[in-house]
């Protein structure tokens, strides 16, 4: 083992993409699931469409993503790109390997939403 590794942690490097990149994946890749970081009230108000909400506050949060399929790829936001943030690199720790971030969240995103 690397000395450093052992001081830092094993780094792991997230997809931090705008909103356009975002977007992007979105459009292209049948296979991406869209997932809201979010608590659900927040949810409510707005969201992107077809999201899926997994709320990193739930006790049950790491069960819930640890139930997803690995092999897919999945797009996360938050209200302004920290939690999913976090989200995304403890999904990284768990074997996901293809994860991006929504790095300005739902505030920066350019796509459509809904409300209510």
């Amino acid at each position: 083992m690397n000395p450093l590794s052992a001081i830092f942690g094993n780094r792991v490097q997230v997809s931090n993409l705008s909103s356009d990149e975002f977007e992007k994946i979105m459009q292209e890749n049948d296979n991406a699931v869209l997932i809201d970081v979010r608590t659900p009230g927040e949810n409510k108000e707005v969201r992107i469409p077809n999201s899926k909400l997994i709320d990193m506050m739930d006790p049950n949060f790491i069960e819930k993503i640890e139930s997803l399929d690995k092999n897919k790829t999945y797009l996360v936001y938050c209200r302004s790109g920290n939690r999913s943030f976090y989200a995304v690199k403890e999904m990284l720790k768990l074997g996901f390997e293809n994860v991006h971030n929504l790095e300005p969240g739902i505030i920066g995103w350019l796509g459509e939403i809904e409300r209510g």
